[in-house]
């Protein structure tokens, strides 16, 4: 899934805009009620998620319950969250092998965690 395909998704669901509070890439995901964060779309250095090599990957920040946290983090691209909680936020590569419904499902779970619906 791309970052475009997460902003058209949740344009389409949730009513939301990307917002780029740090003129660069970084990609703020927030309710238009609340305005809290319910996800964060960034380039993240590899070795920040402690993989080997360097370089930059496209990763999506979402609030999840913190059990399917620890499942997620078995499963291949999915990691700790990078700069944020970890017992209640996840990264997911997105040019990792997550699946597109997989990727909608977690994302609809993170609005709802963050006072939506």
């Amino acid at each position: 899934m791309t970052r475009q395909d997460i902003f058209d998704f949740c344009r389409r669901c949730f009513g939301t805009e990307p917002d780029y509070p740090w003129q660069d890439t970084s990609a703020v995901l927030r309710h238009g009620d609340n305005k809290k964060w319910y996800g964060i779309v960034m380039e993240v250095d590899r070795r920040r998620l402690g993989l080997d090599g360097s370089g930059l990957m496209n990763v999506l920040n979402l609030k999840a319950d913190p059990a399917l946290i620890g499942m997620l983090r078995q499963k291949a691209g999915f990691y700790p969250a990078y700069h944020m909680n970890k017992e209640n936020w996840i990264s997911i590569d997105l040019g990792g092998p997550a699946s597109e419904a997989e990727i909608r499902h977690l994302l609809e779970q993170s609005y709802q965690l963050t006072g939506g619906f």
